[in-house]
């Protein structure tokens, strides 16, 4: 068996491994490189196989750096079977025809400043229309059930607790009479959270491929985190403005309502008119609300259809483009839940130009701001920020609430591999090369097994 590594080696994003076993080609994840345009350009190059020898695909979860780039393999030649979760078909087809949208805008956008100077038009990377295929090529399993690839290989999913039908991948092949055991561990959830069940592995496999995008630093609890949000929402009822929470639409938005449900009445949210204004987290949250039996069994009661709006009676959906600009005229009693997450565009930056600059107004950070960001810039405590070229004052009050990341800390990276009983050697990938590095020292300190970063291109036999 060779494994090649084609993705997410020394970077976070653009998520793709191949397996080869005798003549079967398989693929794990075909995710985009996300970042600035010098990484996403490289979404167009070619792929480094020829997609229509991959017999199959094992899809970890339905997140854009894991599957992206999967409607641009089906257009190369790609035609065999998408393996994921059940629960991945809906985030699927919301997060890819979203990616294809921002893919047919940036083309166009692109394409007008070339026309000016007198250049071809391009293509964008694929459009709406080349999902359906994408769609049409999945085979959807269950947690734990054994699927036979080939006659020498099958696999399994265990959950992995990150996201919505996210996975583990266990592998195994049988050459020349053994069986070789391989676990990708996609995106390790992070145990505690009050949705997901905690991940879901053991086992004594002969190789782990695991991912380190927090492997250099450990999270706040959940309860910490909870009493953040709590003393954010009682601050904000003291000031009598509106509450803007940008949030990530897939896990961070659900999160933040499962909270708003459970203590609606300890913490007085039917003071609030409470709004999720983004299409695509209002379709991602109706997604969740069809698998309530995959979460905990706490937990279940607020996610069945149609329950948290029961639990929420002053939640409101707003998917229309004028009911999100009718909320620019409240100016107080109002909480806004809006992408983006990390406040690079979307729907929370028309709200932050309307509300940002009043003290009455409290804005509820509930995700990391990467450097550069407007985000960041109000998180470092900047008095002005810029938006679409009007200098914007920072009045409002600002609270950052640390833990509620979908993805397993340092620690808990730590405590899911030795979950290995037998110190399986270990190729790390999904980290920046910094953090990478550090999560390398960091196991060695503590763990028996082999430990090898993951370079681009690499190929490893077992």
């Amino acid at each position: 068996m060779k494994i090649n590594i084609h993705g997410a080696a020394e970077e976070v994003t653009g998520s793709c491994s191949e397996i080869s076993v005798g003549h079967n080609k398989f693929l794990v994840d075909c995710g985009l490189i996300q970042g600035s345009w010098k990484h996403e350009k490289r979404n167009a190059e070619p792929f480094p196989f020829e997609p229509a020898d991959i017999d199959a695909l094992i899809l970890t979860h339905a997140h854009i750096d894991h599957s992206g780039r999967l409607p641009l393999l089906v257009k190369s030649g790609f035609s065999g079977p998408i393996y994921c979760h059940k629960a991945n078909r809906e985030l699927l087809e919301i997060l890819l025809l979203d990616s294809a949208y921002l893919q047919e805008k940036e083309a166009e956008w692109n394409n007008r400043k070339r026309l000016r100077k007198g250049l071809p038009e391009i293509e964008p990377l694929y459009t709406r229309a080349d999902v359906p295929a994408v769609l049409e090529q999945l085979h959807l399993v269950e947690y734990k059930e054994k699927l036979q690839l080939s006659k020498d290989t099958a696999f399994r999913l265990r959950n992995a607790g990150h996201i919505l039908g996210s996975s583990h991948l266990e592998f195994y092949a049988n050459e020349q009479g053994k069986e070789k055991t391989v676990v990708f561990s996609g995106d390790i959830g992070n145990p505690g959270a009050p949705i997901q069940q905690d991940p879901d592995i053991d086992g004594q496999p002969d190789l782990v491929i695991m991912e380190s995008t927090y492997g250099n630093r450990n999270h706040i609890s959940w309860e910490e985190s909870e009493q953040e949000l709590k003393e954010s929402i009682e601050h904000a009822a003291r000031d009598g403005g509106n509450v803007l929470i940008p949030a990530f639409a897939v896990g961070r938005t659900q999160t933040i309502l499962h909270y708003f449900a459970k203590y609606f009445r300890e913490w007085h949210l039917d003071q609030w008119d409470i709004f999720l204004d983004s299409p695509m987290a209002i379709k991602v949250t109706e997604a969740y609300e069809g698998y309530s039996y995959l979460y905990k069994e706490t937990t279940q009661p607020f996610w069945s259809k149609g329950a948290l709006c029961r639990h929420i009676p002053n939640l409101h959906f707003t998917a229309d483009t004028n009911e999100s600009m009718a909320l620019n005229s409240i100016k107080s009693g109002a909480i806004i839940i809006a992408g983006s997450g990390m406040m690079t565009g979307g729907r929370i930056k028309h709200h932050m130009k309307h509300n940002l600059w009043r003290s009455q107004c409290d804005l509820i950070i509930t995700g990391f701001q990467p450097e550069g960001t407007v985000g960041r810039r109000i998180v470092d405590g900047s008095p002005f920020i810029k938006l679409w070229g009007e200098s914007i004052r920072v009045a409002a009050s600002v609270h950052t609430i640390g833990g509620l990341s979908a993805h397993a800390g340092q620690r808990d990276l730590l405590h899911w591999y030795q979950k290995f009983s037998n110190s399986p050697p270990v190729i790390l990938n999904h980290g920046s090369a910094s953090t990478i590095e550090e999560f390398k020292d960091f196991l060695q300190q503590h763990t028996s097994g082999d430990i090898t970063i993951a370079k681009k291109g690499q190929t490893f036999n077992l």
